[in-house]
């Protein structure tokens, strides 16, 4: 192990012999070449030894005499105020004379560098609705066209892309209690696509027993028009809009997306757009009827809605 005590001793000896040669005539370059260092180090210890005398030759450490933020201890819960006021940096550093750089480097260890960092998340809120058909939660998903395996099953990314195919929209409705799903792959979200999604849906509950009281949506186009208000209206449903920017209000469809993503888009290695879409039936029926769903106990959701089940 390396004695630091004789490291500094050593060091301070050459440096010695820097200054001794100098003195004696020799030039800063032969003397920077007798010991491997550069001639700008040479100089250094020259300037030193001028300046201090024999106490310069002693190595100084690296850090700052000052510390700009030696001080902001004492200042936090000030910052910390002004923080939750949502002032930025360059105005807390303005407010209290501060360097923006101290008060953006102090924000960031203290986990406050981001507006977001402020307000807590809001506490996620389960629910289940105590019936089949009391909830359908209704959501899109773009999914692109290809003509080619795709670079997310290969895992080649260099391999070239299907371009100029355009995108399938995954329509998506899913019994809140249940967790019973009906999806088509249809060709865009227009208000009549979404409208006749939703008869076509109804109808499929239908034949198993579910009555749809309620449709939940999130703010989309397609689900704002009048026609699929009208529809809604037929079908004897009520329209529940999830609040703005909270996509998680209509969890159990984005839950659903990525399972669907995850097995069925993405799972297997398809070599076209179509020959995935042809394969979504079977998907969703091992889905419904044959493959447990955590969020139910592991029990499949098509028992859910047999009786004592």
């Amino acid at each position: 192990m390396n004695n630091p005590h004789k490291n500094a001793r050593t060091c301070f000896y050459i440096r010695e012999q820097i200054v001794e040669r100098y003195q004696n005539g020799e030039t800063a370059p032969s003397i920077a070449a007798a010991f491997g260092i550069s001639v700008r180090t040479v100089y250094k210890w020259l300037k030193r030894f001028r300046e201090h005398g024999p106490s310069g030759l002693i190595a100084r450490s690296s850090a700052p005499r000052t510390c700009s933020n030696a001080y902001m201890p004492g200042w936090r819960n000030l910052i910390v105020r002004l923080r939750q006021l949502r002032l930025t940096a360059d105005a807390i550093g303005e407010v209290l004379g501060f360097p923006r750089s101290t008060v953006a480097h102090a924000l960031k260890v203290w986990g406050l560098n981001r507006l977001s960092l402020l307000t807590p998340p809001e506490p996620i809120r389960r629910y289940e609705r105590d019936a089949p058909g009391d909830l359908l939660h209704l959501d899109i998903k773009k999914l692109g066209r290809f003509n080619k395996t795709g670079h997310r099953v290969t895992g080649h990314h260099r391999r070239k892309r299907s371009r100029g195919v355009g995108y399938d929209n995954v329509h998506v409705a899913i019994d809140d209690h249940s967790r019973v799903a009906y999806v088509e792959v249809l060709p865009d979200e227009r208000g009549y696509t979404c409208a006749m999604f939703l008869v076509r849906a109804a109808r499929w509950f239908v034949t198993k027993g579910i009555i749809i009281k309620r449709v939940m949506t999130d703010n989309g186009v397609g689900y704002r028009s009048n026609l699929f208000a009208t529809t809604l209206q037929q079908i004897g449903a009520r329209h529940v809009r999830t609040k703005p920017y909270t996509p998680q209000t209509n969890g159990k469809a984005e839950r659903f997306i990525k399972t669907l993503q995850a097995e069925w888009a993405y799972g297997v290695p398809y070599r076209t757009s179509e020959q995935r879409n042809a394969a979504l039936p079977r998907w969703l029926d091992i889905y419904n009827c044959q493959r447990p769903h955590g969020g139910i106990n592991f029990k499949t959701p098509i028992s859910r809605l047999i009786p004592n089940q």
